[in-house]
């Protein structure tokens, strides 16, 4: 069954009407009637079944049934990501982060970045259309974009890594990891970080580490590392 994105509803709703994009996919698209179930989430973790009580092509309504909630992880994954320079490889990063169980992105604009000026509406519409297509019911939150040196500067609590290509001490990165716990990883953009941006991260606390024998594009790091927590924190059957 499809999972429809609706940020305003709350354990007390009841009802609720589609945008006229919606309701159009609803009874255009997908052929939904009166007496159909939708399950739809708002992205804080909430299930809802609902009933279409009106399928109008132009405004459906449906009535909530019934609702769920799925508590989040006992950890978070913040990905702080130098912007790509095709746009197409960061929006395939937010997509597979987001399947995999991302909860928070940030654009980090480095000294090597390319691209400085992100988007933001439309990576947005990349991570609800992921959220959905896995079904998961927490929407990653989006943070604008920020220079490196005023994000490494704000309080993290939790783990903080920052994964470059530097030949210099660095461990891999399932090593350093502390199950349970939140993690904030950086990546930099396709001329890595800077041995100036180095420097500062580790000066302000955050271990160099590796995500593997191999170089990997900025989209594939971030992929690899977000995977690399989760499959860590996953629990033995």
């Amino acid at each position: 069954m499809q999972l429809f994105y609706n940020p305003i509803l709350t354990e007390e709703t009841t009802q609720i009407s589609f945008s006229k994009e919606e309701s159009r996919h609803i009874v255009k698209v997908l052929r939904q009637s009166g007496g159909d179930k939708l399950q739809i989430t708002n992205g804080k973790g909430w299930l809802f079944i609902a009933e279409i009580t009106i399928a109008d092509i132009k405004n459906c309504q449906a009535t909530i049934l019934s609702k769920s909630f799925s508590p989040p992880r006992d950890y978070k994954i913040h990905l702080a990501v130098a912007p790509t320079k095709m746009n197409d490889r960061y929006e395939w990063f937010l997509e597979k982060a987001t399947e995999i169980g991302i909860d928070t992105v940030t654009p980090i604009i480095c000294d090597h970045s390319e691209r400085k000026v992100i988007k933001n509406d439309r990576f947005e519409k990349i991570l609800q259309s992921a959220m959905k297509q896995s079904l998961h019911y927490y929407l990653p939150t989006l943070e604008e974009a920020i220079p490196f040196n005023e994000f490494v500067s704000t309080v993290f609590n939790g783990k903080k890594f920052i994964a470059h290509c530097e030949e210099t001490d660095r461990k891999s990165l399932k090593a350093s990891l502390e199950l349970q716990k939140d993690v904030l990883i950086l990546i930099g953009p396709e001329g890595d970080f800077s041995t100036k941006e180095i420097s500062l991260a580790k000066a302000l606390g955050f271990e160099p580490v590796m995500l593997g024998s191999t170089r990997l594009r900025t989209e594939t790091a971030a992929v690899v590392a977000c995977h690399s927590i989760v499959f860590s924190n996953e629990p033995l059957m």
